[in-house]
């Protein structure tokens, strides 16, 4: 979207030796296979989702400038007031990337490496993430300047300085005004302070961990990430409700949550070592587990404790089912504490606490049920969806 970010894709795809290769990269940045960028002085890492389970690590080194360099930059920077206003702005003035410093990449100058085993020049992943990078330095034109050497800080510390230096040479080419002074017992005098200002408001989202290396012997990379994000959205929570939203679960709903979190479903190749870990830190089985992540997924901890928890619900709601099933052509559910099970128990209802039905299934013969649809205050609206044949459920 920036002219510079464009300059950065076009340094990409003149460089490229492979067009079909960069459509493919193209496409894995536009459907969110790159995970987490870091940007560091002349190196941009991240990992890319490629057709295998286990993403692939890439990187693309970008030369780093001279102190030479630097000082024509920052000479350039500083000559002009709107350019340092535009760099607030995160926008980057044409003619300050015109002051003779090479910021911007050219044809041949982005060195990518990735860990698949193909040798094109670049691969889809490195393309992927060159075009994804390019997303990054539309929003801050910083990053580009990061990657060549040096962070927006340092940056806009030594404008700053440079800054006070021209000011101070204009004041002294002025004329010298006198100061009135004040003695030092004066001003180091107990004296009341001006209340603390109001708090800054909470972010709005509580941002991305850094990509965390592979290394041999080392933590998995992708279970510190989910940690590491974990911790900063309760974090988040407590920073801006007062509360931590798992501190008051126990630890085998806290594991449930931590599995659950995780993308995909069921014992996929993909989870089975998380799940196998964390139902063997609570003493259950990845069985035990898989089924109560379904359960909360479909409802979080009152499906948690819908599974597990059976209880007896007083009059009324409970009783006032049985004649709406019926009324929609369903026969008789077999009632049990809280659970209305079809007579060919291959489907069920539990009543949750919290008012909702939840909807379960099982292999007929089988007491194995598995939670399934969506919860509703309606018992039929809650078997919306299942696998009901000639049961008066063909046109919900």
């Amino acid at each position: 979207g920036s002219w510079w970010g464009n300059a950065w894709v076009e340094a990409l795809e003149r460089g490229a030796l492979d067009a079909k290769r960069l459509a493919r990269g193209r496409g894995y940045a536009e459907q969110g296979h790159v995970d987490a960028i870091t940007v560091t002085p002349g190196l941009v890492l991240a990992y890319v989702r490629g057709s295998r389970p286990r993403p692939y690590r890439v990187q693309v080194r970008v030369r780093t400038l001279e102190d030479a360099d630097w000082e024509r930059f920052l000479e350039a920077a500083a000559d002009r007031p709107g350019h340092i206003a535009a760099l607030l702005d995160k926008e980057l003035p044409q003619s300050l990337a015109d002051c003779g410093v090479p910021l911007l990449p050219g044809p041949g100058d982005l060195a990518p490496r990735c860990s698949c085993p193909d040798s094109g020049h670049p691969c889809k992943h490195a393309a992927a993430l060159c075009y994804q990078t390019a997303r990054l330095l539309d929003a801050d034109p910083f990053v580009l300047l990061l990657l060549r050497g040096r962070g927006e800080k340092e940056l806009l510390d030594a404008l700053s300085r440079r800054s006070a230096a021209r000011a101070a040479r204009a004041a002294r080419e002025r004329q010298p005004r006198t100061l009135p002074g004040v003695r030092a017992t004066e001003a180091l005098a107990a004296r009341e302070r001006p209340p603390l200002p109001e708090p800054l408001p909470v972010p709005p989202h509580p941002e991305q961990p850094p990509v965390y290396p592979s290394a041999p012997g080392g933590p998995d990379p992708f279970a510190l990430d989910q940690l590491a994000t974990d911790a900063a959205a309760r974090a988040h929570a407590l920073l801006g409700t007062g509360r931590d939203p798992v501190g008051e679960l126990t630890l085998w709903q806290d594991a449930v949550r931590l599995a659950a979190a995780r993308p995909g479903s069921g014992l996929t190749a993909a989870t089975r070592a998380l799940y196998a870990t964390l139902a063997d830190a609570v003493g259950r089985t990845p069985a035990d587990l898989a089924r109560a992540v379904a359960a909360w997924r479909q409802g979080g901890p009152a499906g948690l404790a819908v599974l597990e928890e059976p209880w007896d619900p007083p009059a009324g709601r409970f009783d006032r089912a049985r004649p709406l099933l019926l009324a929609a052509d369903l026969p008789a559910f077999r009632p049990w504490r809280n659970r209305l099970t079809h007579p060919r128990g291959h489907v069920q209802l539990r009543l949750g606490r919290d008012g909702l039905w939840y909807a379960y299934e099982s292999e007929p013969g089988r007491d194995d049920w598995w939670p399934r649809g969506t919860p509703d205050l309606d018992p039929v609206g809650a078997l919306t969806g299942l696998g009901i044949p000639d049961d008066g459920l063909d046109d919900l």
